[in-house]
């Protein structure tokens, strides 16, 4: 390739947070830039937003039917080569299945969906396209879970036995939806988040990260959903017992009212002859725990080609001592699509390390986490089998 990947985005003006962040992803390695964009369904904030970000008039659209359409009828070396959706859940399907109908590849934030049969859909139309559609799930894009990934598919653990998993946060610990955090409103409103709130959000994170890093799918769960805020309509606090395909046991915890922490994301694997711990507050170590020696500290950095996998140092980028953090994790997402994609367009063939990231498969299997963790909630059974 001897130019960017042209990026045109759905969402994300002005008014919205996770916008600023993927676009600063997108631009982290140069090798992305943004040629357009339908920025808002409020035309005032989507002219100014793309106003704002330099977009030329003729490439700023008022909604993702228009910027869909009139690029596509763009030349092959002027129209986007794919399209970043980053609009409420409610607004992802619509948009990624036009995009894909007319030859864009797809970025999307997760929960892929607003159902379970929507991500089907999804799955059947990049299956009949041979498209690329790639789901931001962060932390996978970390380099020490990635190691842990390694070590712990490698079979250095030996068999994974017990996998711990927690996200707590503090923020909805108020009723603040009715009090003009617009961030808050959507994400506790059904018809815009979906069938669960917390568990919908950031339980389904949770357990990407515990079937990413062990390899292991979980084959039945017994949940235990909470509103804990008065008032609110959706859960803001979840427990989840689960079962992995390879017998392991995990408990899974996420919840939205634990007042005083920020994201606290933690995760715990055991295996016969370790096991591994990774936080994301400290996110460039990982701790390695022995049964018969001392425990060790791992640490990133892009010079530790020699002790950590190919896959941790493809997606380091300083030397290490120098904290890399959840942007960095994100543009490690952006990169290695837009790696994969660029090979693609050469007629080259991608590396592992470039494919290492989430695509719609692992978005069904969130889908389908939120649906099963709510059955299993409103049943008496303690089991429910995990069905997608």
């Amino acid at each position: 390739m001897n130019r960017k990947l042209r990026m045109g985005m759905v969402g994300g003006g002005k008014d919205a947070f996770i916008g600023a962040i993927h676009r600063i992803a997108a631009n982290m390695d140069g090798l992305i830039e943004l040629a357009a964009g339908a920025l808002s369904i409020n035309p005032e904030i989507a002219v100014d937003s793309a106003r704002s970000l330099f977009l030329p008039e003729d490439r700023t659209y008022l909604t993702y039917e228009e910027m869909i359409k009139k690029e596509s009828q763009l030349p092959a070396d002027k129209r986007i080569d794919f399209i970043t959706i980053v609009t409420p859940n409610f607004a992802h399907f619509a948009p990624a299945m036009m995009a894909l109908d007319h030859g864009f590849h797809v970025v999307i934030e997760k929960p892929i969906t607003f159902t379970l049969d929507e991500a089907l859909q999804l799955k059947k139309k990049v299956d009949e396209t041979g498209l690329i559609l790639a789901l931001t799930h962060t932390y996978s894009g970390y380099p020490m879970v990635k190691q842990a990934r390694a070590m712990a598919q490698g079979g250095v653990l030996g068999k994974i036995r017990k996998i711990w998993v927690e996200y707590p946060q503090g923020w909805l610990s108020k009723l603040s939806e009715r009090e003009g955090n617009a961030q808050a409103a959507w994400r506790t409103d059904p018809k815009k988040s979906g069938k669960s709130g917390c568990m919908g959000d950031i339980g389904t994170h949770a357990a990407h990260l515990a079937e990413y890093i062990s390899g292991l799918k979980i084959t039945h769960l017994c949940a235990d959903l909470n509103v804990m805020v008065t008032g609110r309509a959706l859960d803001d606090d979840g427990n989840v017992l689960l079962k992995f395909d390879n017998g392991a046991a995990g408990v899974l915890m996420a919840s939205q009212v634990a007042a005083g922490e920020e994201n606290a994301l933690k995760i715990r694997i055991y295996g016969e002859k370790g096991g591994i711990e990774w936080a994301q507050h400290e996110p460039n170590t990982l701790l390695v725990k022995w049964l018969d020696q001392p425990a060790q500290i791992l640490r990133a950095g892009a010079g530790y080609t020699d002790r950590l996998s190919s896959f941790a140092t493809h997606n380091c980028r300083t030397p290490g001592g120098h904290p890399e953090g959840y942007l960095e994790a994100f543009g490690n997402i952006y990169r290695n699509f837009a790696l994969t994609l660029s090979a693609r367009i050469d007629g080259k063939e991608a590396t592992p390390e470039m494919l290492d990231f989430p695509r719609v498969e692992e978005g069904i299997r969130g889908m389908a986490f939120i649906d099963n963790v709510v059955a299993s909630s409103a049943s008496s059974v303690k089991w429910t089998e995990f069905k997608v």
